[in-house]
């Protein structure tokens, strides 16, 4: 009798909590919104991209929103370049998962951008780094706008021989690059292989990897391939020809860009201590393989626990010291962005469906006159 007691009242715990996720759930999603709808009168218009739903990239709307100010740790930039990252499309589009922490019906930020370069406008009081009128690249959120503002940690000097262009595209790539190449330990001498060579991180993995003395192999398809040598790789596979898991060669150090291919497949290619990096999935936005490619990450991952080859994952982080080496890299001509195509902020939505094809050679970059 108490057993079945205790299961009669362990039941109607369980609907109860049921029930009761389930209404704070339907309340959290009816009361997720957004400023859109409330019309204010700006003061110190600007032109900016805002999205109001999730969705296509018909939902990008070039509008006037409040010109940003500056608080006293912050620096005010015009922008004269940006660019997509993967994270823009995804956040643009709004899958369930990423709801949780973006808004569950509308987006509750509604700007997008996080690559920025540009002019200071204006420094906070406790900014001492920068001055009105310097060249300045780093993050801002958002920065798909006429100005942004951004913290002094997030920024630094654009050295003089690299473009607005190419210093707005190479924050987050560059960063992705070099820490998952760090993820891997890389060295000197060491064979690597970068799969998925020619997006915008692949192409700074490429040349990040060149910079650290490593002998590079690069993985693309057929048109791309005199591009993966321009930027310094020592030899190039062509994907819609050969395997490189069914070849001969081992490599140290795998970054994997796109995630393609099983476990222990990239396994057989890597030497006995080899890492891989488990740096992508290949492409931008939302695709049928995103899923699978991202459940795969996870299962090698967890795998690599239990043998003595290594398949590491990373969450890129912004930092200052990792900004500095990129300047430096692209100031001495060791790293040169490539950028694929520009686009004025009013064609941002134009530039985000190209983006999303996911056949971009490097970077997709928005200007702002």
């Amino acid at each position: 009798m108490k057993i079945k007691l205790i299961l009669k009242w362990l039941t109607r715990a369980i609907l109860v909590g049921l029930i009761l996720a389930f209404l704070v759930g339907f309340i959290a999603y009816w009361r997720s919104t957004n400023d859109c709808d409330r019309k204010t009168a700006l003061v110190n218009p600007m032109k900016a991209i805002r999205y109001c739903e999730y969705g296509s990239p018909d939902v990008l709307k070039f509008e006037d929103v409040e010109k940003p100010v500056p608080n006293d740790d912050q620096v005010l930039i015009k922008v004269r370049a940006a660019s997509l990252n993967f994270i823009d499309a995804g956040v643009m589009r709004g899958p369930w998962p990423l709801r949780l922490m973006s808004g569950l019906r509308k987006p509750e930020k509604t700007r997008l951008g996080t690559d920025v370069a540009g002019k200071v406008e204006a420094v906070g009081k406790n900014v001492t780094l920068f001055k009105a009128g310097g060249e300045v690249f780093g993050v801002a959120r958002p920065s798909l706008a006429e100005y942004a503002c951004a913290r002094e940690r997030a920024l630094v000097v654009k050295p003089a021989n690299v473009t607005f262009e190419q210093a707005g595209s190479v924050a987050w790539a560059g960063f992705t690059a070099l820490q998952g190449l760090r993820k891997g330990n890389i060295q000197p001498g060491q064979k690597v292989l970068i799969n998925g060579a020619t997006g915008g991180v692949g192409t700074f993995a490429v040349q990040i990897a060149k910079s650290f003395g490593a002998e590079v192999t690069g993985v693309c398809s057929t048109g791309k391939v005199d591009l993966v040598r321009s930027i310094g790789a020592n030899h190039v596979i062509d994907y819609t020809k050969e395997d490189f898991t069914k070849g001969d060669q081992r490599y140290d150090v795998i970054f994997d860009n796109v995630g393609n291919h099983s476990f222990s497949d990239r396994r057989r290619v890597l030497t006995h201590n080899g890492i891989c990096v488990l740096a992508g999935i290949g492409g931008a936005g939302l695709h049928p393989e995103t899923w699978g490619r991202i459940a795969g990450n996870f299962k090698a991952d967890l795998l690599s626990r239990f043998v003595r080859q290594k398949f590491v994952s990373y969450v890129t982080k912004l930092d200052k010291e990792d900004l500095k080496l990129l300047s430096d890299l692209m100031q001495t001509g060791k790293v040169t962005p490539v950028i694929d195509r520009t686009f004025k902020l009013s064609e941002t939505a134009e530039a985000m469906r190209y983006f999303e094809e996911g056949h971009a050679r490097g970077k997709v970059v928005i200007t702002v006159n």
